[in-house]
């Protein structure tokens, strides 16, 4: 009799009401045993308990206080997994706008039974960037279908290919240190989506797969939402807004309106994304 594969979350989340739910459910859906969502709100501010209780309560989704801490993620990564390793055959590392996607698969357990999966340590997926659609303004409809829409190619408002990954670590291996957002550790023998194994190491990969298996990434949803995403701070940097627009409208189509939004917002001068205007 073969053991039941164990498979945990685990994401820090700050100022994410709206979205916490639509996340906690799609992994559910998958049939993820537990959450471990840490808790980075301010310390007066907004309450996980105030839209998934029934969540906390059933012991799916376990909070985590790291409420007022800055720059938190990679002490929230080596802390989940060194708590968790244990018990978990694979622990996923993504952020609450990054959703799996499995072909024809339901249940994430049987993808991970995968016999070419026994030799890897951790798993590499592609994301797959989804735009504004256009949007200005948010609208509590869900994320998937408000952003049908997936990248175009990338235009010069960005450096580099945002071809990127984020990866999943197996669990029971003692003495990890993740020093890597997107590939944990580069130490640790690596695969793809497939199973094949990765030679090159690194954030960006040339053979992504859009087909199979990805990750939906809802980076930017509507301009408004991601002035505030960007206001809020961000968990690794100090203030890397600049680069973060850039990226934004590396993969947006660009309009007059969504910038005089974003410079009355943000109080950044963004007149280096408008010369795109014309070029186009």
């Amino acid at each position: 009799m073969h053991k039941e594969i164990k498979v945990c979350v685990c994401t820090a989340v700050k100022i994410e009401n709206r979205y916490i739910r639509e996340f906690v459910e799609h992994y559910k859906n998958y049939n993820v045993d537990k959450i471990y969502l840490y808790d980075n709100n301010n310390i007066d501010g907004e309450r996980f308990e105030a839209v998934i209780n029934d969540y906390i309560e059933n012991g799916f989704v376990q909070l985590v206080n790291y409420r007022g801490k800055i720059r938190v993620l990679m002490e929230m990564m080596n802390d989940c997994y060194k708590k968790n390793y244990r018990y978990y055959d694979w622990l996923i590392f993504f952020e609450i706008d990054e959703y799996i996607f499995l072909y024809k698969i339901k249940n994430i357990k049987n993808y991970f039974k995968n016999p070419k999966f026994k030799k890897c340590e951790r798993i590499q997926l592609n994301w797959i960037f989804h735009t504004d659609n256009n949007l200005l303004y948010y609208d509590s409809r869900p994320l998937k279908e408000r952003f049908s829409e997936r990248e175009k190619k990338a235009r010069g408002v960005s450096k580099g290919d945002w071809n990127g990954i984020k990866s999943i670590l197996r669990g029971h291996i003692p003495n990890i240190t993740i020093d890597c957002v997107h590939t944990l550790n580069h130490k640790l023998k690596s695969c793809d989506g497939f199973g094949n194994p990765k030679e090159i190491d690194g954030i960006i990969t040339k053979n992504a797969d859009f087909k199979y298996y990805y990750i939906d990434h809802y980076y930017c949803k509507s301009t408004e939402e991601f002035i505030n995403k960007i206001n809020k701070g961000d968990a690794l940097f100090v203030d890397n807004r600049m680069d973060r627009i850039r990226t934004y409208f590396a993969y947006n189509e660009i309009k007059k309106e969504k910038i005089d939004f974003m410079e009355q917002r943000t109080g950044l001068n963004l007149s280096e994304i408008r010369r795109f205007i014309n070029n186009k």
